[in-house]
């Protein structure tokens, strides 16, 4: 016979069976797939100077993913989501830029962070993202934070330090600039008193840390000088856009596209100086 005791804690145990709730089912998420910001920036830059399709090595999956979103919202028709960052996706990015209110050189069809961001909402993460950073008299002219850290760390391999007769954001300024100064990244440096040799050095240092760089003369039409556009500041303008595309094609930076004429280095942006 059971006692008293025992069936009370039997019928105590069964209460708590009942009770006990059903294990909650583990909700299953999908992570996003990543957009590299350095990846599609290269890839606005060169994509478009192209001869033929090819497509900038490593940068495919993320402009697949940045092309896809600019389909998705009209822009953009199926048979150019390629991988290829071409004339194409660069007019269609410039137009989704324009839908969120921005103009000029914040609508030249170069991704920046907050639009890529905006335009992956749901669809894609964005990794290694590129900033221009803030503007800031330098030199007696302005340039970016970012061109500015360029610059001092070029000077530094080279030796010396430079005078700048021209900085960035200059809309309207040196005719013969044709744009490119008017949005990030650009530069002119003087060459007065520097020899051929330390002249040479400086554009090597200036292509080292990331920048497209050049030294123009008047068989050009140009006074002497050391042009010099920071890769994938996400400030250029169409024009700078153009000359680092060119740049990494092996050519001049010129309206003909000659050949380039600077000295040979392994092409990087500053991002990939830094990290070696």
């Amino acid at each position: 016979m059971f006692t008293k005791a025992a069936v009370l804690t039997a019928l105590t145990a069964a209460a708590f069976v009942v009770a006990a709730p059903a294990q909650a089912e583990t909700a299953v998420t999908t992570a996003l797939p990543t957009a590299n910001m350095e990846a599609v920036l290269k890839a606005a830059q060169i994509d478009p100077r192209r001869a033929d399709s090819t497509q900038t090595p490593g940068a495919h999956d993320s402009v697949l993913l940045v092309e896809q979103a600019l389909q998705a919202k009209g822009l953009l028709e199926a048979k150019y989501v390629d991988g290829y960052f071409g004339t194409t996706t660069i007019t269609a990015y410039s137009q989704y830029q324009k839908s969120l209110g921005y103009t000029g050189i914040d609508a030249s069809g170069l991704p920046g962070k907050t639009s890529l961001e905006k335009l992956g909402d749901g669809r894609y993460t964005v990794t290694s993202p590129v900033s221009a950073g803030s503007r800031v008299s330098y030199r007696g002219v302005t340039i970016n934070t970012r061109t500015k850290a360029m610059l001092l760390a070029a000077e530094k391999i080279a030796g010396i330090t430079v005078s700048l007769t021209q900085g960035s954001y200059n809309p309207g300024g040196v005719d013969a600039s044709a744009g490119t100064h008017d949005g990030g990244g650009a530069m002119d440096i003087s060459v007065s008193g520097m020899s051929a040799t330390t002249r040479t050095n400086l554009i090597k240092a200036l292509r080292q840390v990331g920048f497209a760089a050049w030294y123009r003369t008047p068989a050009q039409g140009f006074a002497y000088h050391v042009h010099a556009m920071a890769i994938s500041d996400p400030d250029l303008s169409s024009g700078a856009q153009h000359q680092t595309g060119d740049y990494y094609l092996g050519q001049n930076g010129l309206a003909g596209r000659g050949a380039d004429d600077g000295p040979s280095v392994t092409k990087v942006t500053w991002e990939e100086y830094q990290r070696g």
